[in-house]
């Protein structure tokens, strides 16, 4: 049987782990509606914090389909606006959740360069920079920043495995198609024809930039941005190039470039968006279509004049994935406005109890979620609990 072609493309890594199968319950404590980072996060540490409560994530398609298994990678510290007050250590946070929940997933701290075409950092740092890249001008190391790298895939795969050991259920192919906001939250799921609906006490929408007007992020702006991957080069050329410390980059002016070397010394380069055709629903987007064609054949371009040592560099894979952002780039960590409404409206309109609203929405990391999304998920976890507030910088634009 011929392989179904993803119309985003493949990436390199694997996503190991299958979820055992469920019977659908018809009522949970907790309903988790995206089965990346985020969502497997917080079904792993609500499970661990309350074994007895019962927890399940409602995953469209599966689990890391979306942003997660997609991502390229790079593991980055803080938010894509920068600290923002009480956020903590976010990649020390992370190692931790890893260790306390056994996840193995090729996780480097190696640091990650700043690279720019401008002098930022003073004549001689910027003239001792290990790269010398022709891009729009020529691309140095202008800054050196907490960050590292890790392997997607088996990220997914150690944080489903997780949850599923800690008791928490998996259930791929099963989309929420909206929420019926009663005095218990009502999922309608959508699965192989059926139309279930289960009550949920509390919910966390962690769809990041899919599903949007049911997360309540519609209005944001989601895109699909591009990865390709070059052949394993040689130890010669990635000294040539001045990526031998395997320090994952991104660039802090245009145009924009990122990538990282991996294990086996292939490289992933990315750059470039692409918008959805029809109301930003990026499932409609197909990275073989002219456009998106188009923009992967100028990545490679870029790519290969960067310089002489990568002039003859082959490349396996293209690949896209989606990200979300907002106009201040801080992430959104609010409660989710259908619930706030729906509390207000039960209480006759007086002020809304934190404690009783019963749905967080988390996501538009912009970027830096690899590390952040898992972070920020088993705060959620605490939210929902009631062991935890929210912090004051992430709330929903009005």
């Amino acid at each position: 049987m011929t392989a179904r072609r993803d119309p985003w493309g493949s990436p390199p890594w694997r996503i190991s782990f299958t979820p055992q199968r469920h019977k659908l319950p018809s009522h949970l404590d907790f309903a988790i509606i995206g089965g990346g980072f985020t969502g497997l996060a917080a079904a792993s540490w609500l499970r661990q914090l309350a074994p007895e409560k019962s927890v399940a994530v409602f995953e469209a398609a599966r689990i890391g389909a979306g942003a997660s298994g997609r991502t390229g990678g790079m593991v980055l510290g803080e938010t894509a606006a920068g600290n923002q007050p009480g956020l903590g250590d976010v990649l020390a946070g992370f190692r931790s959740i890893l260790e306390k929940l056994k996840v193995r997933c090729d996780f480097e701290l190696t640091g990650a360069w700043e690279i720019a075409r401008h002098q930022t950092s003073g004549e001689a740092k910027h003239q001792q920079s290990p790269i010398a890249w022709n891009d729009s001008g020529t691309l140095r190391v202008v800054n050196e920043v907490p960050g590292g790298a890790l392997d997607p895939g088996k990220l997914v795969s150690g944080l489903a495995r997780a949850a599923q050991c800690h008791g928490a259920q998996i259930h791929e192919n099963h989309r929420v198609q909206n929420v019926n906001w009663s005095t218990l939250p009502e999922l309608h799921l959508s699965s192989r024809g059926s139309q279930p609906k289960i009550t949920a006490a509390k919910i966390l929408f962690a769809a990041n930039a899919l599903s949007l007007p049911q997360s309540g992020l519609a209005g944001m702006h989601p895109r699909l941005t591009l990865a390709i991957l070059s052949q394993p080069v040689s130890e010669k050329v990635l000294a040539a190039i001045g990526l031998a410390p395997r320090k994952p980059f991104y660039t802090v002016d245009f145009p924009y470039l990122w990538g990282r070397v991996r294990r086996d010394r292939s490289i992933v380069w990315g750059a470039g968006l692409v918008q959805s055709p029809d109301a930003d629903d990026l499932e409609k987007v197909d990275v073989a279509a002219e456009e998106s064609a188009a923009a992967f054949d100028r990545l490679e371009q870029r790519v290969l004049h960067l310089h002489p040592a990568l002039e003859k560099v082959k490349f396996t894979r293209r690949w896209g994935g989606p990200i979300l952002f907002r106009d201040s780039w801080k992430p959104v960590f609010d409660w989710h406005p259908q619930s706030v409404a729906s509390e207000a409206t039960r209480k006759g309109g007086g002020s809304e109890d934190s404690a009783s609203r019963n749905a967080v929405v988390l996501g538009a990391y912009a970027g830096h979620g690899v590390a952040l999304s898992t972070y920020l998920g088993t705060w959620a976890a605490e939210v929902l609990l009631g062991r935890r507030q929210l912090p004051q910088w992430s709330a929903l634009d009005p």
